[in-house]
């Protein structure tokens, strides 16, 4: 057994890192299997003597970050005991100082995870960038966020979102009202993150104008979209022929971004998937780039996480059966 001390800078920084009722340093406890306790404005761990360099690696990581101005959360906790389980905390370092913008509540708005700062850089330096990945990545919120803050510093004239109507199992014909009452329940999250990032009057004032656009894929056809910052969500749900042609609609300065998840396509059984398909016909073209996300890069509750792992585990399982 190994005994470990670390000195913390501030009482506030080892109550922040313990968490209500030790709750976050108990998941570092079981993680590790070593006591974890606070003395004297020490930090102490008992432990083998792996386990217990793992645990106060942890623990080192969250004070950078709490020092950095990050709020130390219960997901916050789990990623920091992955990156040092895989070697790459040193890099959570350069997370905090990357502020893609600041919401209308004066959030601001930061890359949580490796994959998500690997994906924001990837968008600043590509004009198409493709996210794939699973529920609760950061995907559409971090590419309205990007577009939000190319649009406020005049990078661009427009942003404009899109994503295909294609039901997860109803039919569009059951929603009441006309063509825009029946697609607006897909653009949901979209009008949500642009309320998140602008306000609802600035989004509303912007839209009218037509700084800002909200509209089904369909209505992307034969339009050329210049000084525009486009993103296609969903895309996992678009055919061969529409991913086609929205990439197709690129302009003059002008960015993309393409988000999705393969493993939630709603498309009848003998349709190709677009983003599939356009994964791999454009990897090796410069100025496109990907960023394939994983169950680390879930920010939503932990059982998401949990929820992706699982699926994936059984796919392969199934895979494997096949073979």
């Amino acid at each position: 057994m190994s005994e470990k001390c670390i000195t913390v800078n501030g009482m506030d920084c080892t109550h922040t890192i313990f968490g209500n009722f030790d709750e976050y340093i108990n998941i570092i406890q079981k993680e590790y299997n070593v006591s974890i306790y606070s003395r004297d404005g020490d930090i102490k761990v008992n432990g083998t003597e792996p386990n217990a360099d793992a645990a106060c690696a942890v623990i080192k990581t969250l004070e950078k970050m709490y020092n950095n101005g990050e709020t130390i959360t219960e997901q916050s906790v789990r990623y920091a005991i992955s990156a040092v389980n895989d070697g790459t905390q040193q890099q959570l370092e350069n997370l905090s100082s990357d502020c893609i913008c600041v919401t209308f509540t004066g959030k601001p708005i930061k890359p949580k995870t490796l994959g998500q700062k690997k994906y924001v850089d990837l968008i600043r330096n590509n004009t198409i960038v493709f996210g794939i990945g699973p529920a609760g990545t950061g995907k559409t919120y971090l590419a309205v966020a990007q577009a939000v803050r190319a649009f406020k510093q005049h990078e661009i004239q427009r942003i404009i979102l899109t994503r295909p109507a294609v039901e997860a199992g109803e039919k569009l014909g059951f929603l009441p009202g006309d063509l825009q009452n029946k697609v607006d329940p897909y653009l949901r999250p979209l009008y949500d993150a642009l309320f998140d990032m602008m306000g609802a009057e600035a989004f509303q004032r912007n839209q009218e104008r037509g700084y800002i656009e909200v509209a089904p894929l369909a209505y992307m056809r034969g339009r050329t979209l210049d000084d525009s910052f486009i993103i296609l969500d969903e895309a996992q749900n678009t055919t061969t022929e529409q991913m086609k042609m929205f990439l197709t609609r690129l302009g003059f300065n002008s960015k993309m971004v393409i988000t999705g998840d393969i493993t939630q396509i709603d498309l009848s059984d003998n349709k190709k998937s677009g983003l599939v398909e356009a994964s791999k016909v454009l990897k090796n073209i410069d100025g496109i780039a990907q960023v394939k996300f994983s169950d680390k890069d879930v920010v939503r509750h932990k059982l998401v996480q949990d929820i992706v792992k699982a699926y994936e585990k059984y796919a392969n399982e199934q895979i494997r059966r096949i073979k």
